[in-house]
C-alpha cells in the first residue's frame, strides 16, 4: 500500500484519539478489517512491541506503520504519531482561553469519555486474540 495512504489512515487515527491506545480501534477496523495490511495476530504483536518498549504509550502505531509498509511506513507511523502533537499547540492555547466556560469545559469532558469508551471493543478483540492464542500455545 501507498506510504501516503499508510500515514493518513494512522493520522485518521492518532487524530481522533485522545489517549495512547485509544488509537488503536481505529486501526484495527482500518489495517485488520477493511484494508486486511495487518492481521489481528500482527497487531497483538506491535502492540505488545509498542507497549514494551520505552517512549509515549502510543508508539505501536510506529510498529503497526512498519507492518503495513515496511521502513516508509514506520516512518509514516512516526509521523502520524507526532503530528497531532504540533498542531495540538495552538489549539490548546486557543481553548485554555475559553476553558473558564461551562459549555467549552463539558466539551472536553465529553470527548476525553468518548475516546475512553472507543477503548472497550479494541480491548475485547485485543483480549479475544490473545485468549486464542494462549489456547492454540496449549494444544
Amino acid at each position: 500500500m501507498n506510504v501516503v495512504v499508510i500515514y493518513l489512515l494512522l493520522l485518521k487515527a492518532t487524530v481522533t484519539s485522545f489517549a495512547g491506545m485509544g488509537s488503536l480501534p481505529q486501526i484495527r477496523q482500518d489495517f485488520v478489517e477493511t484494508y486486511h495490511l495487518v492481521s489481528a495476530d500482527a497487531l497483538s504483536e506491535a502492540v505488545l512491541v509498542g507497549r514494551a518498549t520505552p517512549g509515549p504509550m502510543g508508539a505501536y502505531v510506529v510498529a503497526v506503520g512498519y507492518l503495513g509498509g515496511g521502513v516508509p511506513g514506520a516512518v509514516a507511523g512516526w509521523l502520524a504519531l507526532v503530528t497531532p502533537a504540533f498542531a495540538a499547540l495552538p489549539l490548546l492555547v486557543t481553548v485554555q482561553r475559553w476553558l473558564h466556560l461551562p459549555r467549552v469545559r463539558s466539551l472536553v469532558d465529553a470527548v476525553v469519555i468518548a475516546g475512553a469508551t472507543l477503548l472497550v471493543p479494541a480491548g475485547l478483540g485485543l483480549a479475544y486474540d490473545a485468549t486464542t492464542q494462549l489456547l492454540a500455545l496449549i494444544r
